[in-house]
């Protein structure tokens, strides 16, 4: 039994590791065999070693030597038992080791604990908190705790927001003219309206295209928008003349022409120059007022929707900046959800729809981003889940290491953040009593009635009936056509109720969009077949501020707002509701379900179930008690959606990101080469021919360029695996100098080297090679190149060769012809050479050599 003792010990330290979290429990083993979930393992543990001392345990042991019978004394048991007893008499050493450095950390422990709690805690709903508050696998948010950044660092932030698609400006919003004009563009407005009158933030920026077409208000083709804060707050007193939020529009695409969101793709490259641009130069102009003449660098570029994604992706890396991401209706989601209504086959979906470039913009979003702002859990578990970037097993477990001090967001996934969009509370009126029996939707008088009053009573035969209010643009997957269905065919709905909707604003069904046209075409001929004239009401035109008014006279008439959509993102307009006094029925698909456990104002039912529908409306609004009851908790609750409270945890989240060095500096701290005068740039990247090849491809390259009289407006770089030391010893024997190049691209694309002499002419200097710093601190960005390392070198070493019964290792760690950011190998035999290119951001590669 002596070959054993390996194995004994082993199965011994697993059976102890197994029941580490047993020792000491409340819980007797018997009640796990109870629930059918007995362990071996923990009940050795529980009732055996740690039933004894340590001299038990030496008794047994000298019992079980005394039994010296060839039966009976058994050398594994003899092992085993002395193992248990040394095993035995460590574990206490241990914990009396481990219980005085938790005497001396336990003020630390203690803080950081509450701190995790809270911070956890933040990541839920309040209707969510409980038992699962603060539990890890229940929360993606990481934690704020840890090194804050100084409070000089939080005083004057700068925000850039970018939304690329509809109609955006700060008043009168044209909510609804088409598909690409709804609550997105209403959230990304009153966002940075909100951000800037949020403490600590000096400026915001809103960056979406700017529209010179035909048919538009000039207002969308203004280069620059103030939007005024409804709080008053962004007044320019002690501020600089840049303080404030503002919409910025930078041209791209054609000049002349409105783009739907699916026809802005080709040109998001050219929207990003602008917006370069545009944030260099703001940066240094808030610099000069309050950063002491050194440029103050955006906090967060954060995109809105899959388009922004890529945009922010791109100035994210350009500038060395932290990025957040907010989807807002996913692509991936959409696509399940066209592919089971079954009207069009994934090829007509993606002509379409462009989808497959909007998920691949996702995906890529989320390997940029630091933060993914998500509105509810749902979204997160079973939209966000879908993609290859993001898996929530692993969410949890990154979240459980951040817990222990491990800072791992961003290397492998972003933080996922629920921050429930904000509401603007600016518009709540409550002017009558709910509670009273007083019917009479009018209880001003009628001048001083909202105009949009008379445009939707005028429908009514009976205005005094209760109001069914449905705010949603004509859509297929708004469903509106199954509410109308709901109501014509419930005769008592019909006679206890009204119906209002309010389909977005149009002049004509023949100018509207197909699918839009579709919609309102099937509505209104619904309306005739249930012939339900004097009882639904469709008004043409609204107002953006004059919703408000709707909720109002909703509510005043003791009626319900109604969300029956197939899937809501997230449903602002419940949240509007509720905020009015207006009781809810929404869809139990999306978010509905995560803002009633918080609201607790309504019913929830199934979008394809008319009948469902109908019931909870009947039953709403025939029960007076259960209708103040829902109106009495909307209100209660509301506050916890308010603009204010989003803000301050989403400039919470960003302020973790903490600063960093921006990758592009003053225009007079830029390296002076001739690479910027070129007209053209030829790069030569050949690193799989020899030597020789290469200098004759080169020289070839040049000699062409001369002939044609081009050498003064084009320039030419060299991309290599070579260090700069290696490609100054392979030119200059060739009879070509470094200066005939404008850069060199060395170690992989690790290294940007610029040549130039270093005195006054070159007949007296020499050539030297400066590095390109922004490069440097661009490719640094969440490098983690020494963890890389240890891997690769693990790696190499399994790589082996085999013949016959030996092994031979092939390929070795070259520290010599590594650099910083390149890790280079040494190969052995050719046959096993590998490439390999890692990391989300730059170009980290391993190029193995020889």
């Amino acid at each position: 039994m002596a070959g054993n003792d390996n194995w004994i010990n082993s199965y011994l330290d697993a059976i102890l590791d197994a029941g580490k979290a047993a020792i000491g429990g409340d819980r007797p083993s018997l009640l796990l065999r109870e629930r059918g979930h007995f362990s071996p393992a923990r009940y050795f543990v529980e009732e055996v070693i740690t039933g004894y001392d340590e001299t038990d345990l030496y008794k047994t042991w000298l019992r079980a030597n005394a039994m010296r019978s060839p039966q009976e004394r058994n050398t594994r048991l003899e092992n085993m038992t002395w193992r248990i007893w040394n095993l035995a008499r460590k574990k206490k050493e241990f914990e009396k080791e481990e219980a005085c450095r938790m005497l001396k950390r336990q003020p630390e422990t203690e803080k950081a604990r509450a701190d995790a709690t809270a911070d956890m805690s933040e990541d839920l709903f309040e209707g969510e908190k409980g038992e699962d508050a603060g539990d890890p696998s229940v929360a993606y948010g990481d934690s704020t705790t840890g090194s804050s950044p100084k409070t000089s660092s939080i005083d004057k932030l700068y925000i850039v927001l970018i939304s690329l698609h509809g109609l955006v400006r700060g008043e009168n919003m044209e909510l609804g003219r088409d598909s690409d004009t709804g609550g997105q563009v209403k959230y990304v407005v009153e966002l940075a309206k909100a951000l800037s009158s949020s403490p600590g933030v000096y400026r915001v920026d809103l960056l979406t295209r700017q529209i010179l077409a035909p048919n538009f208000d000039r207002s969308y083709g203004e280069p620059a928008e103030l939007l005024v804060s409804t709080s008053g707050k962004n007044s320019k007193q002690e501020r600089g003349e840049n303080s404030g939020a503002y919409i910025i529009r930078i041209p791209f695409g054609p000049k002349d022409k409105y783009l739907a969101k699916e026809q802005l793709w080709p040109f998001i490259q050219e929207f990003v120059d602008g917006a370069l641009s545009h944030i260099v130069k703001m940066s240094k102009a808030i610099g000069e007022e309050i950063g002491f003449r050194h440029p103050v660098w955006p906090a967060v570029i954060h995109g809105h929707y899959a388009s922004a994604g890529i945009a922010a992706a791109l100035l994210s890396g350009s500038l060395n900046l932290p990025m957040a991401f907010t989807g807002h209706f996913l692509g991936k989601d959409k696509l399940e959800g066209l592919l089971k209504q079954g009207r069009q086959t994934r090829e007509q979906i993606n002509m379409t729809y462009k989808i497959m470039c909007r998920i691949e913009a996702e995906e890529l979003s989320l390997d940029a981003s630091e933060i993914v702002i998500a509105s509810t859990r749902q979204e997160i578990e079973e939209q966000w889940n879908l993609y290859d970037g993001f898996e929530v097993i692993l969410a949890r477990k990154l979240r459980a290491r951040v817990k222990r001090g491990a800072n791992c967001y961003g290397r492998f996934m972003p933080r996922m953040v629920i921050i429930p969009p904000g509401v603007e509370f600016g518009h709540i009126i409550h002017d009558f009593d709910m509670d009273s029996e007083e019917e009479n939707p009018n209880p001003c008088p009628a001048s001083e009635d909202p105009p949009i009053w008379s445009q939707i009573m005028r429908f009514f035969t009976n205005p005094r009936k209760p109001m069914i209010l449905a705010v949603a643009r004509p859509y297929p997957e708004k469903n509106i056509t199954t509410l109308v269905k709901a109501f014509g065919e419930c005769r008592p709905l019909r006679e206890l109720a009204n119906l209002t909707l309010i389909m977005g604003n149009r002049e004509a069904i023949s100018k509207m969009h197909n699918m839009s046209a579709a919609v309102l075409t099937s509505v209104l001929t619904l309306i005739d077949e249930y012939d339900l004239y004097g009882q639904v009401a469709y008004p043409k035109h609204h107002k953006h501020s004059e919703v408000p008014d709707i909720y109002r006279l909703a509510a005043r008439t003791k009626g319900a707002f109604v969300n029956v959509a197939y899937f809501e993102q997230f449903g602002v307009t419940l949240i509007e509701a509720a905020m009015n006094g207006l009781p809810i029925i929404a869809t139990k698909n999306g978010a509905p379900v995560e803002i009633n456990q918080v609201l607790n104002n309504g019913l929830l039912v199934d979008p394809h179930d008319q009948n469902a529908i109908a019931d909870a409306l009947y039953k709403l609004l025939s029960d007076k008690q259960l209708w103040s009851r829902c109106r009495e908790n909307g209100l209660k609750n509301i506050h916890q959606f308010s603009w204010p409270e989003h803000c301050k945890n989403y400039l919470s989240r960003i302020l973790t990101l903490g600063p960093r060095s921006p990758a592009i500096g003053d225009r007079e701290e830029q390296i002076n080469t001739p690479i910027s005068r070129r007209n053209h740039i030829i790069v030569i990247s050949v690193d799989s021919v020899s030597k020789e090849d290469l200098v004759r491809i080169i020289r070839n390259a040049i000699e062409v360029i001369h002939t044609q009289n081009m050498s003064d407006s084009t320039g030419f770089v060299l991309s290599t695996s070579l260090t700069i030391s290696e490609i100054y010893s392979l030119l200059v024997p060739a009879g070509m100098l470094p200066t005939d190049f404008d850069a060199f691209i060395c170690n992989s694309g690790s290294n940007i080297y610029y040549p130039s002499y270093s005195g006054e002419t070159p007949n007296n200097s020499k050539i030297t090679f400066a590095l390109d710093q922004n490069h440097q601190s661009h490719i640094e960005y969440r490098w983690g190149g020494e963890g890389l390392r240890k891997y690769l070198v693990k790696w190499a070493t399994s790589v082996v060769e085999r013949k016959g019964r030996t092994e031979r290792q092939i390929i070795f760690e070259d520290p010599e012809h590594s650099s910083t950011y390149c890790l280079a190998f040494r190969v052995v035999n050719p046959n096993h050479v590998l490439v390999f290119t890692l990391g989300n951001r730059g170009t980290q590669r391993c190029s193995p050599r020889r």
